[in-house]
């Protein structure tokens, strides 16, 4: 029996690689093509520096959230830009949904719905600092360019990242699957259903956690999770918005300030948990 399970993670696991791989590969042209240009688009956002953050955020670049901190830290950016980029960043999402061959409609509405929450809380950040009286502390630029770097961009050619971004995946998926299909396997699939959508506010508190470790298996879990049928569509947006990648990682180390990086690590909890819970309240489908 542990055999089947093993051997069905494996076809299953290995069906998504071409998919990956091209996904990846598109991914790196674009990374290399434009990547500058999200940099000097949030710089030149100003007060509409969310609404860039959010629509830029949705592309799938593994140095955006990276960007997006080094750049806060050199205070070129606004506080509510930071958390419209972490919010709209789709992470490892978007090629697991492709892979998986999901319905073009189902992609486009989560990246829309996350876009949207991110612009929404990127400037209803911004208006309350604002309103409580906050200034923007002086820019640091000479700072900002010794430090920001993605890792992406030191790699020669897009065939190599490429790969190594597909295999780094495929190995997450197998783990995450095999588990899965473990669980499933002796528990049953209903069983499972049962002990996570059971507790709607739990689910969503738990699954924004688990979004803000700063590893691409928690997304790719969630993800999967969610295509599976084992959470619901709000559990998986909650995750999916407090998973920025290595955005945490980055800026906890390019921003001395520890208590404000606290701080804004909780506020991110506080958006993805919130959000999720009211998508799951008000029953919305996509």
């Amino acid at each position: 029996m542990m055999v089947d399970v093993i051997l069905d993670t494996l076809i299953d696991a290995a069906k998504l690689l071409p998919f990956l791989f091209v996904t990846y590969l598109l991914m790196e042209y674009a990374e290399h093509k434009t990547g500058d240009r999200f940099t000097e688009a949030l710089h030149r956002g100003g007060n509409a520096g969310p609404l860039f953050g959010g629509i830029l955020g949705v592309v799938p670049q593994c140095g955006f959230s990276a960007a997006a901190s080094n750049l806060y830290a050199g205070r070129v950016i606004t506080l509510g830009t930071l958390f419209a980029v972490y919010l709209s960043t789709s992470d490892e999402m978007l090629p697991i949904l492709i892979s998986e061959r999901s319905e073009i409609t189902l992609i486009l509405k989560i990246l829309a719905l996350k876009a949207v929450i991110g612009i929404a809380a990127g400037f209803g950040t911004d208006i309350i600092l604002r309103l409580r009286g906050k200034k923007e502390q002086d820019w640091d630029i000479e700072s900002l360019c010794e430090r920001e770097h993605c890792s992406c961009e030191e790699e020669e050619g897009i065939l190599k990242p490429a790969l190594v971004h597909t295999l780094h995946v495929f190995f997450f998926v197998v783990g995450i699957s095999f588990v899965l299909n473990i669980i499933v396997h002796f528990a049953g699939l209903e069983a499972v259903r049962g002990s996570l959508l059971g507790t709607p506010v739990a689910g969503e508190l738990i699954a924004a956690l688990i979004g803000l470790i700063p590893n691409c298996g928690a997304s790719v879990a969630i993800t999967h999770l969610y295509l599976e049928g084992v959470i619901s569509l709000g559990a998986m947006m909650a995750g999916l918005l407090t998973g920025a990648g290595v955005g945490l990682l980055v800026l906890f180390r390019v921003n001395d300030h520890l208590k404000e990086n606290l701080m804004i690590a909780g506020t991110l909890y506080l958006f993805g948990a919130v959000f999720g819970i009211i998508i799951e309240l008000t029953g919305l489908v996509l």
